[in-house]
């Protein structure tokens, strides 16, 4: 199953106070993705006001655990998260292929 975490309400100066912590994050990004369990991930851009990350697995658990322990949910740059099933249905990857 995939699952999206998507990252919104981000503070308003998000891109200038990340940057001291954005080496602890893409670190627990790569080690999310070295598990299997992080697929995807990437801000969205113009403008630069939240993030998707694709996740899959059984269940939801690891993209929940992944926003709990980032560090720029820890440390304040995120205001909402929320993890949502993803339905694939087409592509090489799609969990439900049709």
């Amino acid at each position: 199953m995939h699952f999206l975490l998507f990252y919104r309400d981000l503070v308003p100066d998000y891109v200038t106070r990340r940057e001291p912590l954005r080496a602890a994050h893409l670190a627990h990004a790569r080690a999310a993705e070295a598990r299997g369990e992080l697929v995807l991930a990437g801000a969205l851009a113009d403008p630069a006001d939240g993030a998707a990350l694709l996740f899959q697995g059984e269940g939801p658990v690891a993209a929940e655990a992944f926003a709990r322990t980032d560090p720029y949910v820890l440390g304040g740059l995120v205001g909402h998260w929320e993890v949502r099933r993803w339905m694939t249905v087409v592509g090489r990857a799609a969990a439900h292929p049709l």
